[in-house]
């Protein structure tokens, strides 16, 4: 185990840990990136998730990390059943520069998590999907309809969050 996934196992998975600390040391040395990515694929979910948080703050602002993991991220991440890699998973997949074909299977890949058990990761695929859709029109018409349906879903913060998104889209794309 490398010296940053050492220090993401400190923890346990309602904690953080010291994500902020390898978030720091990796945008002061991008080199670090990889080991980080690393931590995706690890057999401890502490590590996985801390991974995850640390990722998608990083790329908040160094999206071209991202970019050479783009195929793992799309193929391996995207199918990670842990809730807290999924929902940063969310947050990351928009930063991608994706070809048509690749936001295709994103967004197909988001739907999905639109069954999943957790509500933040219902919220966050949401997102994703609209944060695509302002990209592509012929998506933006699919995921306009998966809002509407999510509008009367019965959850409070995903009716709250798909009405949001729902406005945003139609109003970009009337406009288009």
């Amino acid at each position: 185990m490398n010296e940053i996934l050492k220090k993401l196992a400190e923890g346990d998975l309602r904690s953080i840990g010291r994500s902020e600390e390898i978030v720091a040391e990796v945008l002061a040395n991008p080199s670090l990136f990889d080991k980080l990515f690393a931590g995706l694929e690890s057999g401890e979910p502490g590590v996985r998730m801390r991974a995850a948080d640390a990722i998608e703050k990083i790329t908040v602002r160094r999206p071209e990390l991202l970019q050479p993991y783009r195929t793992v991220i799309l193929n391996e991440m995207t199918a990670i059943p842990q809730q807290e890699v999924r929902w940063h998973i969310c947050q990351i997949l928009p930063r991608l520069a994706l070809s048509s074909e690749e936001r295709k299977r994103a967004a197909a890949m988001l739907e999905s998590y639109l069954l999943d058990k957790s509500r933040i990761v219902r919220t966050f695929a949401l997102q994703a999907l609209a944060d695509l859709a302002l990209e592509d029109k012929e998506l933006a018409a699919h995921v306009i309809e998966l809002l509407e349906a999510q509008t009367g879903c019965g959850i409070p913060s995903v009716e709250s969050r798909s009405k949001k998104l729902l406005g945003k889209l139609k109003k970009l794309w009337a406009a288009g």
